[in-house]
């Protein structure tokens, strides 16, 4: 099959099975005679492989390891266990700083409990304030916007 056969079958864009080529993480495919890629039923598998360790927010690196044990099927899994289990605590991490930033918003939100001239918004005050030595600060957690960003792009064009 072709990229474009291949990037239908796993739910996925081109440039994405290009990148992952480029990145090692799928294997080069044989080139026809006219030098269009040529992909088999393997390179769906392996890409749907990686596209359910994405959906699960793991890390490429991580992703090449999994893969490593799962072309190595005779060797023990302790390693995979163990990526797992340091994946969960990543994922606890990023939940309790994202109660921490809605924490946050919430405090920001209550600034403001009616609308007003921007001049006298609360929450513009308070986005305005410095942080304070030892206040904590809710670092940015990429990826949590796509979900909101996509509702929003179907909303105003469907």
């Amino acid at each position: 099959m072709k990229i474009g056969e291949l990037a239908r079958l796993a739910g996925t864009n081109v440039e994405t099975i290009r990148y992952y080529e480029r990145d090692g993480l799928l294997p080069v495919p044989a080139r026809s005679e006219g030098n269009y890629r040529i992909y088999r039923e393997t390179h769906v598998q392996r890409l749907s492989f990686i596209r359910r360790c994405r959906s699960l927010d793991m890390t490429l690196d991580e992703i090449r390891v999994l893969l490593h044990f799962k072309e190595s099927p005779q060797e023990n899994c302790a390693d995979v266990n163990r990526l797992l289990d340091r994946h969960i605590g990543h994922v606890t991490q990023r939940m309790q700083e994202l109660q921490e930033l809605e924490r946050q918003l919430k405090d920001l939100r209550e600034r403001c409990g009616e609308a007003r001239d921007a001049a006298h918004c609360g929450i513009l005050d308070g986005l305005s304030q410095a942080i304070m030595p030892g206040e904590k600060s809710a670092s940015h957690v990429q990826g949590t916007h796509q979900h909101i960003l996509a509702q929003d792009d179907r909303g105003k064009h469907g």
